[in-house]
C-alpha cells in the first residue's frame, strides 16, 4: 500500500525543517523519510542560481520535479514521506502528477507565522547555508501572501512553540486535513 506524502511548506523561518524532521521521526508508520528540499538544491554544483531569483525558474521546476519523483518512489514502496521546503502553489504540478500516477495520499500544509516572527526566526538561524538575509525572508514571506494557497492548508504559527505547532499539524493530519490530492 502506498505511503502518504506530506509537504511542509512556508517562508524561511517558518519552522518547516524542525516540524518535518519530528513528523518523520514520530511517524506511526513502520518506515518514514524526511526529504529536505534544500539538499536537492545543494546537489547542483555547476550552474546554480539562488532559488529566490527570477532567473531560477527553470532550475526550480527541475528541482521540484526531482523531489516529487523521489517522494513518489519512497511512498510507492510504503514509506511515509515528509518533504519540507518552499513549495508554493506555483510548484504543485509535479506533485499532483506523481500523486495521480501513483494514487498517493498527498497532503500540503503551509506554516505561516507573521512576517516579524519569520524574520526573527530566520535571522537567528546558525546552520550552514541557512537563509538568514532579512530582505529575502521578507520577499519570500510576501510571495506566500501574494500567491496564497487555499486557507485550509495554512497554519498560523505565530507565537507557537515547536511542540504546539507539531501538535496542531499531527491533529490536522489525523483528521484528514491538508489533502491536496
Amino acid at each position: 500500500m502506498p505511503g502518504r506524502v506530506v509537504i511542509v511548506s512556508g517562508p524561511p523561518g517558518a519552522g518547516k525543517t524542525s516540524v518535518a524532521q519530528r513528523l518523520a521521526l514520530g511517524s506511526g508508520e513502520a518506515r518514514a523519510i524526511h526529504l529536505h528540499t534544500d539538499d536537492f538544491y545543494a546537489c547542483i554544483k555547476k550552474g546554480f542560481v539562488a532559488p529566490w531569483r527570477p532567473e531560477s525558474q527553470a532550475q526550480n521546476i527541475t528541482v521540484m520535479t526531482a523531489i516529487a519523483g523521489a517522494a513518489a518512489t519512497y511512498a510507492r514502496d510504503g514509506y511515509e514521506v515528509i518533504a519540507d521546503g518552499i513549495v508554493g502553489p506555483w510548484f504543485f504540478e509535479p506533485w499532483l502528477e506523481v500523486a495521480a500516477a501513483q494514487a498517493l495520499d498527498l497532503r500540503y500544509l503551509v506554516l505561516m507565522p507573521d512576517e516579524a516572527t519569520a524574520v526573527a526566526r530566520g535571522t537567528a538561524r546558525t546552520e550552514p547555508g541557512a537563509m538568514t538575509d532579512p530582505a529575502v525572508i521578507r520577499a519570500m514571506w510576501a510571495h506566500f501572501r501574494t500567491y496564497a494557497p487555499d486557507p485550509q492548508h495554512v497554519l498560523d504559527t505565530t507565537g507557537q512553540s515547536l511542540e504546539e505547532t507539531l501538535s496542531s499539524v499531527r491533529e490536522g493530519l489525523a483528521a484528514g486535513r491538508y489533502r491536496l490530492a
